[in-house]
């Protein structure tokens, strides 16, 4: 009798080994694999958010040489400006970058207020990321001088590393409030008797194609554009799957 409770108190012993065995180093595992695998699956930027604008047919060359037609997304066009610091200011400064863009300008009594107010809330969610940044456009150039977006930005404590105000040419900055970023419907030829008065916050990604259109002067649907360019943002950094991992 005694041997066989021996035994069994051997038995019970060996099963708790196996069982914390089980629990210290196979359930971790297993767990550590399967969250593994979900961060490896693809999260690719163009699934996570809307791309706005016709898609646009290029000529390109295909594996065999041959020349084809093929699509691409609608982005923003190339652009010369200068900021308020009176640099010149491109689209290539934008590389690598998401950007959120508005049109306004220094004077308005309305809605540019608001824009600007939410822009700082903006501003202040990604001070510190690098890979984020805003540019505001002034429809009024004739009055809003770099001289004057420099005031207007030390008065709205704008961050001169994070946000531009940016100023030129009336028809080039009307062009491509219309063909590039889309802000509105109205047609003009940027001249002295074209205005455009938009309260919209654009999302541009990376390569430069339009993800979402926002109120500016509604803080909460300012805050769904601060969750979605951090949606944006994830997907960028979040491994991809390539043909070498399946």
């Amino acid at each position: 009798m005694a041997s066989y409770e021996r035994l069994l108190v051997m038995n019970k012993s060996k099963l708790s080994f196996w069982i914390a065995i089980i629990i210290v180093i196979v359930f971790p595992i297993s767990f550590g694999y399967y969250f593994w695998q979900k961060g490896h699956q693809p999260i690719l930027p163009e699934s996570v958010l809307p791309i706005y604008g016709k898609k646009q047919p290029f000529e390109t060359v295909n594996s065999k040489g041959e020349k084809v037609i093929d699509t691409i997304f609608h982005t923003i066009p190339k652009f010369a400006f200068t900021d308020h610091l009176n640099r010149p200011f491109t689209k290539k400064d934008m590389n690598n970058t998401v950007w959120i863009t508005n049109f306004f300008f220094s004077t308005c009594p309305t809605i540019c207020k608001d824009m600007t107010r939410n822009l700082r809330t903006v501003q202040s969610h990604f001070i510190e990321d690098e890979e984020v940044r805003i540019l505001s456009h002034t429809v009024d150039p004739e009055t809003d001088t770099v001289g004057q977006l420099y005031r207007y930005a030390q008065e709205n404590q704008i961050n001169s590393d994070k946000w531009l105000l940016l100023t030129g040419n009336k028809a080039e900055i009307y062009n491509i409030a219309r063909q590039g970023y889309m802000v509105t419907a109205t047609v003009g030829d940027g001249g002295p008797n074209d205005f455009i008065h938009s309260e919209k916050l654009i999302l541009i990604d990376r390569e430069g194609r339009i993800r979402g259109y926002y109120d500016g002067t509604d803080s909460l649907d300012v805050q769904r554009l601060i969750k979605d360019t951090e949606k944006l943002l994830v997907a960028y950094v979040v491994p991809r799957k390539t043909h070498g991992d399946e």
